[in-house]
């Protein structure tokens, strides 16, 4: 890493939709209870959009990130968008986040590892910010679940949340912020947790269609989690010699509470070292993690007066798994 162009985080951003959605008021359509979903999740409401689209949000994060950032539009080589719930297959979220900021220079794409999308979309942008003609590339995490999850399913349906949250990358020659990552994908469990099937659908073949609602197996993806994010977690951390002690923050996808909190004893680290915000947001899936980063930067507990060691870590659908160690000032 010595030999290449250094690249930090610039700026963070976020937009959130202005309908809050309290767990009472769940129990208008669905047979479940403020006490049950605080009991198992730890989430108390979650933001729900009132007609505004993925790259609707994606795009008013971006227009944050890059005021934030104080960056020229011309000077973004690259805007990748984590999303699982896209306007469209074509055009990408992040073609329309382009063309939303005029960032003419811009290679754009989206890329979908469900939950795990933010994780690897940032650990693919700093790669490829190392070798491009341009400064700056954009990172967002864009969803809104609330049109994949089905309604009617409580198990489900509670949980998620919609959002946009991201990072400006910037090359430069001084401060490197990436040190160490681990990914991993089990394809082999994938059907845990699956959405948006599409099935084959031709003039010379009938079969039976798909719903395309999300359906996951919430079993199988907690015991999958506390088992491979702790290893994950570890993995980085001893790649660089350090323990916990050494770490400032663990910046985990929000998903439930309760998870962050078995990961927290797995690894035997105080819970203090885990900010959560999943209480106020519910899962926001590629969305969680720079919707935190961006609260954590508001609050002053992100850039500070001394370098600080992060641990960001997701898990999602796929199975996809990922973990970034980052010392950021």
């Amino acid at each position: 890493m010595n030999n290449l162009a250094k690249i930090r985080i610039l700026s963070t951003g976020r937009y959130i939709p202005k309908r809050r959605v309290l767990n009472q008021e769940l129990t208008e359509w669905m047979d479940t209870s403020d006490d049950w979903i605080k009991k198992r999740t730890g989430i108390q409401s979650r933001y729900l959009s009132t007609g505004e689209e993925t790259s609707d949000l994606c795009s008013k994060a971006a227009d944050k990130i890059v005021s934030n950032g104080g960056v020229r539009v011309e000077d973004i080589g690259l805007i990748i968008v984590a999303t699982m719930s896209p306007d469209s297959q074509s055009p990408s979220v992040a073609s329309k986040v382009q063309a939303h900021l005029g960032a003419v220079n811009a290679v754009a794409f989206d890329l979908n590892a469900a939950c795990s999308g933010f994780i690897y979309a940032l650990s693919a942008a700093e790669k490829m910010l190392r070798h491009m003609s341009h400064s700056h590339a954009l990172v967002i995490g864009g969803e809104v679940m609330s049109k994949v999850v089905d309604w009617n399913d409580r198990k489900t349906a509670v949980l998620f949340g919609d959002g946009a949250g991201g990072v400006m990358l910037e090359r430069n020659t001084d401060t490197e912020h990436f040190i160490s990552e681990d990914m991993k994908t089990d394809g082999s469990r994938g059907e845990a947790l699956v959405s948006g099937l599409s099935t084959v659908s031709n003039p010379i073949f009938e079969g039976k269609t798909a719903n395309g609602f999300l359906t996951m197996d919430g079993r199988e993806i907690f015991n999958f989690v506390i088992k491979s994010i702790p290893m994950s977690i570890q993995s980085v951390m001893a790649d660089q010699k350090l323990t916990v002690d050494d770490i400032d923050q663990f910046i985990l996808h929000q998903a439930n509470a309760r998870i962050i909190e078995s990961v927290s004893k797995k690894i035997k680290c105080p819970i203090e070292k885990f900010p959560m915000n999943i209480q106020h947001y519910g899962n926001t899936s590629a969305a969680s993690i720079p919707i935190l980063l961006d609260e954590l930067n508001e609050q002053n507990k992100l850039f500070t007066d001394k370098k600080q060691k992060l641990i960001l870590s997701a898990f999602g659908g796929g199975l996809t798994w990922g973990t970034l160690l980052l010392e950021i000032n």
